[in-house]
């Protein structure tokens, strides 16, 4: 069972100004059925409540600048322990700063401008069962040029989920090799710190992506499932977060 979780909250959330400059994007709510009655969660309580359905009990929120009004949230908060990312360097940067908390443990990284409806105990069993350096969650989309793209083996099926191993992977290309897109739930060993840290050549921030490539470069086994009737409920632009509530009142 995967015990650790990264959470990445150290973005500027610029997409959903003005609110986030007063705001921290995993303080965006969406609606919740409690009691038989709708209610309205910060976005980071619904990733918190999804991990620790699959046995998750120890987190790491990486925080930025910003972070006080979510720290000051999550504060009391049992098996909460909070990081620094100093400067905007990327989500690979991000994820990096919680090594020390990690250890040597399996874990998952989660965004939090966004939640899965699903796909979060598939991940976990297709670790569980296979131990590769990396899980991930796969969507097929319509501007792949906007994303993280894999090229993918399909390789059968797992728990009604069509299975993949990935061969490679690009970030927001401009050419991209298919339109299967990560999204930004994963699970990974350890050694994706050390292939961050090799990742060199690369032009502004560092992506978690760049790291995923170097993992396959370097021989290592990276799995994934395609989610087909999960949605990605998006917090991190005004279009998609309207979308994401106006799933969320209805279906959730």
């Amino acid at each position: 069972m995967i015990r650790k979780a990264v959470i990445t909250a150290a973005g500027k959330g610029s997409r959903m100004r003005y609110i986030t400059s007063v705001l921290p994007k995993a303080l965006l709510p969406l609606f919740k059925q409690e009691d038989g009655k709708r209610v309205m969660r910060p976005i980071i309580d619904l990733i918190m409540s999804s991990l620790s359905s699959v046995g998750v009990n120890s987190f790491c929120i990486v925080v930025g600048k910003h972070g006080k009004l979510l720290m000051d949230y999550l504060y009391e908060r049992r098996g909460v322990t909070f990081v620094f990312q100093e400067q905007p360097k990327g989500f690979g940067d991000a994820v990096l700063r919680a090594e020390n908390f990690i250890y040597n443990e399996p874990f998952f990284v989660h965004a939090d401008d966004g939640i899965l409806t699903g796909g979060y105990l598939e991940a976990s069993e297709l670790y569980e069962q296979n131990k590769p350096e990396g899980v991930l969650l796969l969507r097929k989309v319509e501007n792949p040029f906007r994303y993280g793209i894999v090229k993918a083996e399909e390789k059968g099926i797992f728990l009604n989920h069509k299975l993949y191993r990935i061969i490679d992977a690009q970030e927001k290309p401009k050419n991209p090799f298919s339109n299967l897109a990560i999204s930004a739930v994963y699970i990974f060993k350890p050694s994706i710190f050390k292939a961050l840290k090799e990742v060199d050549n690369y032009e502004g921030e560092l992506e978690l992506t760049y790291g995923i490539k170097k993992i396959l470069d370097q021989g290592g086994e990276i799995y994934a499932i395609l989610l087909e009737k999960e949605k990605w409920l998006n917090v991190g632009d005004p279009e998609h977060y309207y979308e994401a509530l106006k799933y969320s009142f209805y279906r959730i």
